[in-house]
């Protein structure tokens, strides 16, 4: 059975006599002048798997009878319905009221925001699933999806694609091989070959999910991100909010840029405060310097890192240890907090906290501070401590915790010398490479205190050069039962044992091994030589003085001898004096033992003033000092890590290669 129609009108004209036949075969068929507006139809709250017939210009109806099938045909115009789902084409075949075939200007339209723009369209209105072919589009409110075939299902509002999509939203671009589109959450799941085009990035992955709505693409895979023609992050899972530029990169995330590589166990970018945070084994390298910590935050706008916890740095000038460390770029500073290291072999500073400027190459160090030279063997314990990397320069003052003033150490003949002072300063000399010196400061109450050898005084210089310490003010040193005076002493030192002593003017010496008789040696200058760190002879010249006491073999004293010369030479043999050598014509005088008056031999500017003798650490410092458990610095640089730490790891090269021409 078959039945023509020619028009629309002819096709009304006919209806009444095909009434009998029941609706289901083809449909209804209204006049309409333009497709139906989808807010002019109130949903259906009982839906029909039957395929509605709301106009054709042209119609035909076909009974099979051997399939039993009803095929209808129609031209122009067509305008299709199925519950709230309208479909416009020019030309379309019904079978059997479900299954649709539709050509040329295909138009899908459901709801009020989604509608499909095909070539062609097979349509199965029992299960609701379309297959679009040709220039298909699919546009949801902003959004616009470009393919050559899409299948969507209608009863979930899915749009999948296999053979490569364009995605649009504003400026934007998404492509891929294979896709999801779930039109009622705004997502898109993407697969294989992934490209995400935008004005500020470029973005390739592997699989990615993109929200149209709140413009979030979830990272599913492998994920390249170009920023600019130097710069791209790599991650293995996290997302993107194209809207705010807010980010987050997990799995083995990698920054790399022109000179800078970043690595963390992940990755976040605040875009409203251009921040970057790096968490867990953050480690940055940037020209020459490395980077590590717990935690690494950085400022675009203000130029300030932040390394919190485990802090290290590592440039071609210094290492910086500490639990935080914040620099700044424009201001050319860094400061630290936490117990610090600040290492610029062989020179090595600890400290509570650090301030520096590197632009004056200047820094202040405060709490617990503890200075060290390699190369010298010496270091510096103070509470507080200036300074200049330029000039190689330290200001200590204050205690340590432990003591309640800066302390002064160096190795002299395998043995320590502690010096105290209320300020320390050392400075390397401007002297030539070849020629290299320190100088060490030490002014107001300077104590010293070696096992064999102590000494006071208020102001005093050390020059590495000639290793000479150089006592001014009052200067007194005692060595074993000697005691050493004068308006200036130095003391030199060679192959780490002291040499000499220098006596210089109103030089005063005396010796009493039992403290009840007094050898006494005066004179204008004198020098005291030392052998293997004992006292071996004493030249005095200018008006020299002695007052000697003889022993005899059992070392009983035998008399007292006072003798006047320009010269003299005294011998000692275990800090005793042995003999005395008198050069020019000398006015000596012998007294017995039991004639002397052993007071009026005591020469003009006598003092023993052993009740002021240093007798250990504790009597350097005004307090007695405060010992605590605590750990101290090693001499050494701490481990660093090797470039190779820093290199990322394999990157798919399908991400680096650039993209195709239809990826474009």
């Amino acid at each position: 059975m078959k039945f023509y129609v020619r028009t629309g009108w002819e096709l009304r004209c006919l209806f009444g006599l095909l009434c009998l036949i029941p609706v289901t075969l083809f449909g209804q068929i209204k006049p309409k002048a333009n497709p139906v507006s989808p807010a002019e139809v109130s949903e259906d709250t009982t839906k029909s798997d039957v395929i509605n017939i709301e106009w054709a210009d042209v119609f035909t109806y076909t009974y099979l009878e051997e399939e039993d099938d009803t095929l209808q045909r129609l031209v122009g115009h067509v305008e299709l319905s199925q519950d709230t789902l309208y479909m416009y084409c020019d030309s379309a075949r019904v079978l059997n009221g479900t299954f649709l075939t539709a050509l040329g200007n295909v138009i899908i339209q459901q709801g009020d925001s989604i509608s499909i723009f095909s070539d062609s369209l097979v349509y199965r209105s029992d299960t609701r699933q379309a297959d679009l072919f040709g220039d298909v589009v699919l546009v949801n409110r902003g959004q616009k999806l470009f393919t050559n075939h899409l299948h969507y299902d209608l009863n979930t509002d899915i749009g999948t694609y296999f053979n490569g999509a364009t995605i649009t939203n504003d400026t934007t671009f998404l492509t891929s091989k294979k896709g999801y589109y779930f039109a009622n959450t705004d997502e898109i799941f993407f697969k294989d070959s992934v490209v995400v085009f935008d004005s500020s990035f470029t973005m390739r992955s592997d699989t990615l999910k993109f929200n149209t709505k709140s413009r979030i693409a979830t990272f599913l895979g492998p994920t390249l991100i170009k920023q600019d023609s130097t710069s791209r992050i790599y991650c293995e899972s996290g997302f993107y909010n194209v809207r705010t530029k807010e980010a987050e990169f997990l799995d083995n995330p990698q920054y790399m840029g022109e000179d800078r590589i970043a690595l963390a166990q992940k990755i976040t970018y605040d875009g409203s405060k251009k921040e970057v945070v790096l968490e867990g084994k953050a480690r940055i390298k940037e020209g020459s310097r490395i980077a590590k910590a717990d935690r690494i935050r950085y400022e675009e706008d203000n130029e300030i890192s932040r390394l919190e916890g485990n802090a290290w740095s590592k440039d071609s000038a210094r290492i910086v240890s500490a639990d935080t460390i914040v620099y700044r770029s424009k201001e050319k500073t860094y400061a630290t907090r936490g117990r610090s290291m600040v290492a610029d072999p062989p020179r090595f500073l600890y400290a509570n906290q650090v301030d520096y400027d590197e632009g004056r190459e200047t820094g202040l160090a405060t709490g617990d501070v503890v200075w060290r030279d390699t190369s010298e063997r010496l270091s510096i314990l103070c509470e507080m401590a200036d300074y200049d990397q330029g000039r190689d320069f330290i200001k200590a003052f204050g205690g340590n915790g432990i003591y309640d003033r800066p302390l002064f150490i160096t190795e002299i003949d395998g043995d320590s010398l502690f010096m105290a002072a209320d300020t320390l300063i050392s400075v390397q000399n401007d002297t030539t490479d070849t020629d290299s010196s320190r100088i060490l400061l030490a002014f107001h109450d300077v104590r010293i205190f070696k096992t064999d050898l102590q000494a006071l005084c208020d102001s005093l210089v050390y020059q590495s050069r000639d290793s000479i310490f150089r006592l001014y003010d009052a200067p007194i040193i005692w060595s074993d039962t000697t005691q050493f005076k004068a308006d200036t002493v130095a003391i030199q030192l060679a192959n780490d044992q002291i040499d000499r002593i220098f006596l210089v003017n109103n030089s005063f010496m005396v010796n009493s091994p039992d403290e009840l008789f007094f050898n006494q040696i005066k004179g204008k200058n004198s020098t005291a030589f030392f052998v293997e760190g004992e006292l071996s002879r004493m030249k005095v010249e200018g008006n020299a003085e002695s007052v000697y006491y003889a022993l005899d073999d059992d070392g009983a004293y035998i008399g007292v001898n006072q003798a006047l010369c320009s010269e003299m030479l005294l011998l000692f043999g275990n800090n005793e004096v042995e003999g005395i050598k008198f050069y020019a014509q000398p006015a000596a005088t012998l007294f017995p033992m039991d004639k002397a008056d052993h007071e009026a031999l005591k020469l003009p500017g006598f003092t023993w003033e052993v009740a002021r003798r240093p007798n250990g650490l504790a009597d350097l410092f005004h307090s007695p000092p405060v010992f605590e458990t605590r750990i101290i610095p090693e001499n050494k640089i701490p481990e660093g890590v090797k470039d190779s730490d820093f290199l990322p790891s394999k990157i798919p090269p399908e991400l680096t290669s650039p993209p195709k021409n239809n990826e474009r």
